[in-house]
């Protein structure tokens, strides 16, 4: 259990690039004496480190042994310009996301430029059921649904919303088949929207891209248009952040 919350907390600190002891509670049910504590214990032993007051970062230990950056800030460098592109290409937004603990959350949405009316998924968390972004990264990393924290976590948002375990996985399965995940008004209606992750294996497959727009817009046709092209998104940013699983290697070589 010690080691599973330092390793959380670095995972926390990892991803956000910078974090507070107050960043790591809200991701977690550490209490906050015990995170601060479990945090002095990393510093001092030269895996995170303090840039600045409150503040805590990946340490120059760790980064020696990982010899690799997969903060957001890192992420967005690589991603954000693509993202751009394709939200002013389909004139939809894009966003991508990432697991965090038990949540999947957005963290940056591309809008587009055309001046054409779109939808904004906004930030933040969202359940590992209930969402494109979520249930792809789900689906390749199906353990996350065994874990007793996602008793009584089926919420059910609209009619539509899957609240059943088996009919949950049958979804998953077919995720898996297509190579991408379908939201349909299952966390609000009149909104869908698609996404994949960045690969199947490894650190891409907590990390995920996508777009939404209403069900008007995304028809099941233009849902499998999204769907393929993410698809290929996916592939050319695997390659360019080094996350490349055996099917990517074949791709980046």
């Amino acid at each position: 259990m010690h080691l599973e919350r330092l390793v959380f907390i670095l995972e926390v600190v990892g991803q956000k690039g910078r974090a507070t002891v107050a960043d790591i509670c809200a991701q977690s049910d550490l209490p906050k004496p015990t995170a601060y504590r479990l945090v002095q214990d990393l510093v001092s032993s030269g895996l995170l480190e303090s840039p600045a007051r409150g503040s805590f970062a990946i340490g120059k230990r760790l980064r020696r042994i990982t010899l690799s950056d997969y903060s957001d800030p890192a992420l967005l460098e690589v991603i954000a310009p693509v993202l751009a592109n394709a939200a002013s290409a389909y004139g939809a937004a894009f966003f991508l996301s990432r697991l965090r603990g038990h949540w999947v959350e957005i963290l940056h949405v591309a809008t587009p430029e055309t001046g054409v009316s779109y939808l904004h998924p906004g930030i933040g968390k969202r359940p590992l059921h209930a969402c494109s972004c979520a249930k792809a990264i789900a689906a390749v990393s199906p353990e996350l649904l065994s874990r007793d924290e996602l008793k009584g976590q089926l919420r059910q948002y609209t009619e539509h919303t899957i609240t059943n375990r088996e009919d949950l996985a049958a979804e998953l399965e077919a995720i898996r088949a297509k190579g991408y995940a379908e939201c349909v008004e299952e966390l609000e209606r009149g909104i869908s929207s698609v996404a994949t992750t960045l690969t199947k294996t490894g650190a891409g497959s907590t990390v995920s891209i996508g777009a939404t727009a209403s069900v008007r817009v995304f028809t099941p046709a233009t849902r499998n248009k999204i769907g393929k092209a993410l698809s290929e998104m996916s592939q050319e940013l695997s390659c360019a952040l080094g996350w490349n699983d055996a099917d990517a290697e074949r791709i980046c070589a």
